[in-house]
């Protein structure tokens, strides 16, 4: 049976779904309105089921030989405990290799995002993915709990765990002391805000995140590579204040908006992954990082 593409789906499910994963809506609420767009057999219990990530077949196996994975732990700033996130490098270095702090979406460390982590370490990177919903027990294997998790977190509390990943990054054994940053959804807005906060982040790449606040980046002076869907419309209607501020203040960036795509294009587990999108996002972004740490 071929895959199910954003194609195969009404625009209005989309925005639907759209909703539910940012927590604008519930499940009930999904269900209850998608209905009226399910035809054919159809039902808005088998929408919400095509739509959601299926993680049978990662880009990169956890078993790959060419790589080495580990989870790592570091200690909160804030008296929390300690955070544990996925690192992954490659098999047989030649010598110290540059590190990518991943960002995840706003549902933790899935197994979509150690896929992430993995194919950056097949491209020459030590990468290291923090999971905020640790402290809360880590992600619980599905998406429905995680989102829910996820609301319960401390937002001041979640940010400066990934300051501290990002500060424990620059000295990670084997690393050549230059990080980057990418972040996917939520991620993106983190991959947004550590170059305010966080000194010494020589690239950042945020894929569809939040703008920091305009004030707030008159901070940055790391370079940016900025993916966004152009039918993202939360996103985009934002765009051109957060460009305005950029520019105000010099900052070094560049803007990619892909056609046709929607918020989430990147995450093949999931109808919106758009193929041609996502690989020429990611060639992008290997560019960007070897260019700027190496």
């Amino acid at each position: 049976m071929a895959r199910m593409t954003q194609h195969d789906f009404d625009p209005e499910v989309l925005k639907l779904f759209d909703q539910y994963v940012h927590g604008q809506i519930d499940r009930r609420a999904f269900l209850s309105q998608a209905g009226r767009y399910a035809v054919g057999g159809a039902t808005a219990a088998s929408l919400l089921m095509a739509l959601s990530p299926s993680f049978a077949a990662p880009v990169v196996a956890p078993t790959d030989a060419r790589i080495k994975t580990a989870y790592l732990e570091y200690p909160s700033p804030l008296g929390y405990g300690t955070v544990r996130g996925y690192l992954a490098q490659p098999a047989n270095p030649h010598g110290r290799l540059p590190v990518v702090l991943v960002a995840h979406e706003n549902r933790g460390l899935n197994p979509h995002i150690e896929d992430i982590a993995r194919r950056l370490a097949l491209d020459g990177f030590i990468a290291f993915a923090p999971d905020a919903l640790f402290t809360l027990g880590g992600y619980p294997g599905n998406e429905d709990k995680a989102r829910e998790l996820f609301g319960k977190l401390d937002p001041a509390k979640t940010r400066a765990d990934f300051v501290a990943a990002a500060e424990a990054l620059k000295k990670i054994p084997g690393g050549n002391g230059k990080l980057g940053v990418v972040g996917f959804c939520w991620g993106g807005g983190i991959a947004n805000y550590l170059p305010t906060v966080v000194k010494g982040i020589a690239a950042a790449v945020p894929f569809y995140g939040a703008a920091p606040p305009a004030a707030e980046v008159a901070k940055m002076t790391t370079p940016l590579l900025i993916h966004d869907a152009e039918k993202d419309q939360g996103i985009m209607a934002k765009w051109p204040d957060y460009e305005a501020a950029l520019k105000a203040n010099k900052v070094d960036y560049q803007h990619f908006v892909y056609a046709g795509a929607q918020h989430g294009f990147n995450n093949d587990t999931t109808p919106r992954y758009d193929e041609a999108a996502a690989k020429l996002a990611w060639q992008r972004t290997v560019e960007f990082f070897r260019k700027h740490l190496s």
